[in-house]
């Protein structure tokens, strides 16, 4: 069982406010529902194309160049796929040959390493501290060699909330130019960047995206993770690569909601816009009902997580501490550890603020209280 199962299963068990699986409290636009039930009464319900319909590859392509000024070619760089880790599975498969080493940095999605093993790679963890997080590059040259293959990339970072800045870019272009190597772009919150600081995606550097795999989740921007759509765009010479595998995972994905998503973007494409305004006000609303807490709470420069470093409350280590919370205090958050080959020791836990108003306030008075 996941550590996400576990604390959602304690949270119901105990009643618990649950702030720590991903997942958004409230509902999917109201558009984007209706032209999903709309389609289906159509009868638009028979297997799609399996790189998606045109016109959702159209619109992709349409919002890459608005938000980053990159020409993509729909019918040849955009894949639609059953989630984006469905996406990350089948990149990863795409590029990983027995005995290859991709670099990861823990934090990490759960699936990065996994997704790796069943290729037979071998995941090479760089590990990342509290309170900032930051890449050491130079320790990352130190571990590329001969049989290195990709390096995997998340940003903005779950869980750490963190953004790559253009250091971090520039820095990483050059180590996968100097050694041939790919690079795994997960970017499923790109939508969801704060303070007016813009979302540096590898789709804005030509060079670096000729060796790229850029994930990208309609379920974290639309609010309906329950759907499992994503989609990936890559050169045309790596996406012939991923189509091969991808029409054996799943072939193709939910067609009427890519109908549905086509109309949403072309119809509705403030939601994007609106989106990081959106999250930022309860980023800001949680970091605010925590102000009086004991707890330090981290920066949070992305997506809709939030740390805290509890390290003045107890000297438990974090999945202990996150089992006292459900159980004690009736707050389901998420230990930071779990996200480690070899954790830090570094005492944080992660919270979830895609939630009404009302849960975080309701949460943060729990918090307070320890």
């Amino acid at each position: 069982m996941s550590i996400f199962s576990k604390m959602t299963g304690l949270a119901n068990q105990y009643g618990a406010i649950n702030l720590s699986q991903g997942f958004p409290e409230f509902d999917t636009p109201e558009f984007l529902k209706r032209r999903l039930a709309d389609y289906v009464q159509q009868g638009v319900n028979q297997y799609a194309p399996s790189a998606g319909i045109a016109p959702l590859q159209q619109q992709i392509s349409a919002l890459v160049k608005r938000r980053y000024q990159a020409n993509i070619n729909a019918d040849d760089m955009v894949t639609v796929t059953s989630g984006a880790t469905e996406a990350l599975f089948v990149a990863i498969q795409s590029i990983t040959r027995s005995g290859d080493e991709i670099i990861v940095f823990d934090p990490a999605y759960d699936s990065y390493k996994p997704a790796i093993e069943l290729a037979g790679g071998k995941a090479v963890h760089v590990a990342l501290s509290a309170p900032g997080y930051m890449i050491d590059w130079a320790e990352v040259k130190r571990l590329i060699n001969d049989k290195t293959r990709a390096i995997i990339i998340n940003t903005p970072h779950n869980p750490s909330a963190k953004t790559l800045k253009l250091a971090d870019l520039t820095s990483l272009k050059k180590l996968v130019i100097q050694h041939d190597l790919y690079v795994i772009s997960d970017e499923v919150y790109e939508h969801i960047t704060f303070d007016e600081q813009p979302h540096l995606s590898v789709l804005r550097d030509p060079e670096l995206f000729e060796r790229s795999f850029v994930v990208s989740s309609f379920g974290k921007t639309f609010h309906c993770t329950g759907w499992k759509m994503g989609y990936c765009i890559a050169p045309s010479k790596l996406t012939v690569e991923f189509r091969k595998l991808h029409q054996y995972v799943t072939f193709s994905s939910f067609t009427p909601a890519q109908f549905a998503l086509a109309d949403m973007l072309a119809e509705e494409g403030t939601h994007v816009d609106s989106l990081a305004q959106f999250y930022q006000h309860k980023r800001d609303c949680l970091v605010a009902a925590l102000a009086s807490s004991r707890f330090q709470v981290l920066p949070s420069e992305g997506t809709y997580f939030l740390l805290l470093d509890y390290s003045q409350l107890s000297e438990l280590d974090d999945v202990a501490f996150c089992e006292y919370l459900v159980k004690e205090i009736g707050i389901a958050a998420i230990p930071l550890s779990v996200f480690y080959d070899s954790p830090t020791g570094d005492r944080v836990i992660r919270l979830c603020f895609a939630k009404e108003t009302n849960t975080l306030l309701a949460a943060a008075e729990k918090l307070c209280q320890l």
